[in-house]
């Protein structure tokens, strides 16, 4: 504790310039546990940036930390080259102005280029601009779907993904030799603009952004002709300006927006998660969905990158499709529109992540595409779409999913992208209802063909010093000692994605993975079932895939709910 009591009195002394850290230190001056909540450890620079707490301390988001982090970055990017250049863009939520120009401005006073969204912008813009721009690094201001009290640093490389491994491992180098107050802010954020080390992104940029979503999209005219009633919610994020204006583009003529949901609004008052996974999120857009007879309900998340949608059953429900399923019957969409107007790349590829529908796969076979698995993380996706941009043959790239509803069609984006999402997703509604269907209706024919692909996920939370070294003992555990069966079906095969290994339990035979290792274990059960075990990189938990294929959902949820018991006596 006299570790944390004296970095406290550091805080306490130091000339803060945000004012909220200096009440909020005060408050706390007599809470021994609070101070050490905020000062035993460093708020700490990983693969997927910076996310926490908004407040005073080095466990925290602030000005100090995202500085410290920014002259990380410099530094790396410095080391590499002269005159490098970064985009920086920021959503909604609390602060995330100040830190971006926060971090615009440590970036300018090392000499390095900065090209800056005038106004809050969706995470895949950034990663366009970072393309547009030729930038060697991007910064979102962001942490996703986190509730209100958090604030989060993702960091980008010059292809528009994630930061790689190493380069994010050169970022926290170079930040651990930072003082939390010793970033380089030598010029004022006025200073920088006048002398163009800081420039805001013009609204060309924007606008070339929207001529590529536009551009992704396969039938305008069935947009127009099917008039499908649409209720959109941004949930108070950065979806509003780009999600309604490609709206407009394409010919959406009823579209309803939910009011308490629209503007801007870091506090989420009316949706403490905002995750377009979570029914509780999306009940003021069902309800109004509900009231206006609606077809369609489309959420996207704070930085819109994810997008969720809810869609009427045959007895005028509303219900959340899951995103294994949209990503399923968008795939399924393009490649038969794209068949039937002789757009269809030679070689096509669509790309998914390891815990992502198998379903996917077959219907990928049917139109001939080739699906390649990769690890968790849009960066893997990306990633994919640069290998064959090397070639030349980007074009080939038909989609990119995973199941926590992030989509992405075109290759001018490496992230998921919801404002493509959003408009891919009332495209095929709007074909689907000329033909009299439903999406749902669509699904159902799928799983008819190929088999019922039932879904779901838990997570368990461990928190603290003493709940990392839980999750690490069960991880230990289950590798060195799997599970001969689970829910009654025997345990094939175990695929260890950090020895890239997989074991056939029966024979011993071990099969190479040809992916980047990670801590992720997947166990292949009898009957094309699984479950896939991995820590989240981004918060102190163990998540759990259950895949049950069966010819009946009773009989599926049935096997699952088995499934999930397992978890839980595993994660005690």
């Amino acid at each position: 504790m006299e570790k944390e009591m004296n970095l406290y009195s550091t805080w306490v002394s130091y000339p803060l310039e945000d004012k909220d850290l200096v009440s909020e230190l005060q408050s706390i001056e007599n809470d021994k546990d609070a101070i050490f909540d905020r000062f035993y450890t460093d708020l700490s620079f990983g693969t997927a940036g910076l996310r926490g707490v908004i407040g005073a301390g080095t466990n925290r988001m602030n000005i100090y930390t995202v500085r410290r982090a920014t002259q990380g970055m410099a530094d790396m990017l410095n080391n590499k080259k002269k005159g490098a250049s970064v985009a920086i863009s920021y959503d909604s939520r609390i602060k995330s102005d100040l830190f971006a120009k926060e971090a615009a401005v440590v970036l300018a006073s090392n000499g390095i280029k900065v090209y800056l969204t005038d106004r809050l912008m969706p995470t895949p813009v950034l990663s366009f601009c970072v393309r547009y721009f030729n930038c060697d690094a991007g910064i979102m201001i962001t942490a996703s779907h986190n509730p209100s009290e958090y604030n989060g640093y993702k960091a980008y490389g010059p292809d528009g993904c994630q930061m790689n491994e190493k380069d994010s491992e050169d970022v926290l180098h170079f930040a651990e030799k930072t003082d939390i107050f010793g970033a380089n802010c030598s010029l004022s954020f006025e200073k920088a603009l006048e002398s163009k080390m800081i420039e805001f992104v013009a609204d060309e940029v924007y606008e070339d952004y929207y001529k590529k979503v536009e551009g992704v999209c396969i039938d305008k005219d069935v947009i127009k002709n099917a008039d499908l009633k649409i209720v959109y919610t941004p949930l108070n994020g950065t979806g509003r300006e780009p999600v309604l204006k490609m709206f407009d583009k394409m010919g959406v003529k009823k579209v309803s927006v939910v009011k308490e949901q629209e503007m801007p609004d870091g506090n989420f008052t009316t949706c403490p998660y905002p995750n377009p996974e979570i029914k509780e999120a999306l009940a003021l857009g069902i309800k109004k969905c509900e009231d206006e007879g609606a077809d369609l309900l489309v959420a996207t998340d704070p930085d819109a990158d994810r997008v969720g949608i809810a869609v009427r059953d045959a007895s005028g429900t509303l219900v959340l499709m899951s995103g294994n399923a949209v990503g399923v019957l968008l795939l399924d969409y393009l490649a038969k529109r794209r068949a039937e107007k002789g757009s269809m790349p030679k070689d096509p590829i669509a790309v998914k992540s390891i815990v992502t529908t198998a379903l996917a796969e077959r219907v990928a076979e049917s139109y001939g595409i080739k699906m390649i698995n990769v690890l968790t993380g849009f960066k893997y996706i990306g990633e994919q779409i640069r290998l064959l941009e090397e070639k030349g043959e980007e074009n080939r790239f038909v989609m990119g999913y995973e199941e926590s509803y992030g989509y992405l069609s075109g290759s001018f984006v490496r992230d998921k992208d919801a404002v493509i999402g959003s408009i891919l997703i009332i495209e095929m509604a709007s074909y689907y209802k000329t033909l009299g269907k439903s999406l749902l209706d669509v699904y159902g024919e799928l799983e008819a063909k190929y088999g019922i692909h039932h879904h779901a996920v838990d997570s368990f939370t461990f928190k603290g010093a003493s709940g990392m070294q839980k999750m690490a003992d069960i991880m230990t555990a289950l590798r060195n000692a799997p599970p001969k069966e689970l829910a009654g079906l025997k345990t094939l095969a175990l695929s260890d994605y950090k020895k890239s290994v997989k074991t056939d339990l029966a024979s011993g035979k071990e099969e190479k993975i040809d992916l980047p290792s990670s801590n992720v274990l997947e166990f292949s059960l009898e009957n094309s079932c699984s479950l896939i075990v991995r820590p989240s990189g981004t918060e102190p938990k163990i998540k759990f895939y259950y895949t049950v294929v069966s010819d009946s959902l009773e009989n599926a949820e049935k096997i699952c709910a088995a499934l999930k018991e397992c978890a839980k006596q595993i994660a005690q």
